[in-house]
C-alpha cells in the first residue's frame, strides 16, 4: 500500500468553464427548490422536482446511484445533519431543511447545499444556526483566496464559528468537503476545523467543495440503519451549506453561485475571478 498522498486533479481553464456550466445549472436547481419549499410538501416531491429539472436540461444527477444512494438529493430535516433520504414526510412550519445535490455536464461535476427554514423560524437559535453555517461557508471560501495550503480553509471556518457562536454550535466531526472535478469526490479532504495536516498547496486548477456542517449544542451523532442518514443525538438541530469553488490564475470562482461569488466575496474584500460564462455567452 502506497504511503504517498493521493494525487490532486488540477483543471484547465476549459475544464473549469464546463464545471462553471454545471455549477450554474445546479444554482438554478437550488433556486427552484427554494421557491418550492413550504409546509405540506414532501421531501420526495422536492427530489422529483430536482430530478426532472436536471434531466430536462440534459444533465445527469450525480447523487442518484452513487454507492447505491437511491435519490437525486440528500434532504436532511431538523436533527438529521447530512445524507437524509427523501421520503413522504410532509414538511412542517419551522422545520430546518438542508438540501444537498449535484449534477454532471459533459463529464464534469458540481455539488452544493443550502439550508432553509420552512415558513417562520421556531427560535432565534434556529435562525442563528442557519446564519452561522452560511457565514462559515463564506469564511472558508474567502480564506481560499489567499491560502497557500488547503488546511487554511478549515482553520478559517473554525475561527468564524467560534467567534460567532462560541460553544453553542458544534462541527460534525469526521465529515468535511472534498476535491471535485471529473468525479464528485476527489482528493483532497477539506475539513471544517483545524487538523495537524496542512493539506496540499493551493494552486490554479484546484477545485474544492467546501461544506461546513453544524449542530446545535454537542456534536454527537449516529449513522442510521439505512447506512446513509447521519442524525444528531443530543437534541440539537443541524444545518449544512456548500459551494464548489475553483482556484484560477485570476482568483477564485464560486462555481455554484449565480454570480460566481462576486457579491459575497466583495463584501469580504475579495474580488472574484472573471466569470467564464460571461465570455462564453458573448
Amino acid at each position: 500500500m502506497s504511503i504517498l498522498p493521493e494525487r490532486v486533479e488540477l483543471k484547465t481553464p476549459e475544464q473549469i468553464l464546463v464545471m462553471r456550466r454545471s455549477g450554474a445549472l445546479l444554482h438554478r436547481v437550488h433556486e427552484m427548490l427554494a421557491g418550492a419549499i413550504r409546509p405540506g410538501i414532501t421531501t420526495d416531491a422536492l427530489d422529483t422536482l430536482a430530478h426532472d429539472m436536471i434531466r430536462d436540461e440534459g444533465a445527469v444527477p450525480n447523487f442518484l446511484g452513487y454507492q447505491g444512494y437511491p435519490a437525486t438529493l440528500c434532504i436532511s430535516v431538523n436533527d438529521v445533519v447530512v445524507h437524509g433520504i427523501p421520503d413522504q414526510r410532509p414538511l412542517e412550519e419551522g422545520d430546518i431543511v438542508s438540501i444537498d445535490g449535484g449534477l454532471i455536464i459533459d463529464g464534469w461535476h458540481s455539488d452544493a447545499a443550502r439550508t432553509h427554514i420552512v415558513g417562520e423560524p421556531r427560535s432565534v437559535a434556529d435562525e442563528n444556526l442557519v446564519r452561522v453555517t452560511e457565514g462559515a461557508l463564506w469564511a472558508g471560501i474567502t480564506a481560499l483566496a489567499t491560502a497557500t495550503r488547503v488546511g487554511a480553509v478549515g482553520a478559517a471556518i473554525e475561527d468564524f464559528v467560534t467567534a460567532e457562536a462560541g460553544e453553542s454550535l458544534s462541527h460534525l466531526e469526521g465529515f468535511g468537503g472534498h476535491g471535485i472535478g471529473s468525479a464528485m469526490h476527489q482528493a483532497p479532504d477539506v475539513m471544517n476545523y483545524r487538523t495537524r495536516a496542512r493539506g496540499p498547496k493551493v494552486r490554479p486548477g484546484l477545485c474544492l467543495a467546501i461544506e461546513p456542517m453544524l449542530i446545535q449544542g454537542q456534536g454527537n451523532w449516529e449513522l442510521l440503519d439505512d447506512d446513509w442518514t447521519v442524525r444528531a443525538t443530543c437534541g440539537g438541530r443541524a444545518a449544512h451549506a456548500e459551494h464548489s469553488v475553483a482556484v484560477t490564475e485570476q482568483g477564485i470562482l464560486v462555481l455554484t453561485a449565480g454570480d460566481g461569488g462576486a457579491d459575497e466575496l466583495a463584501r469580504r474584500g475579495v474580488r472574484a475571478a472573471p466569470d467564464p460564462l460571461a465570455d462564453d455567452a458573448g
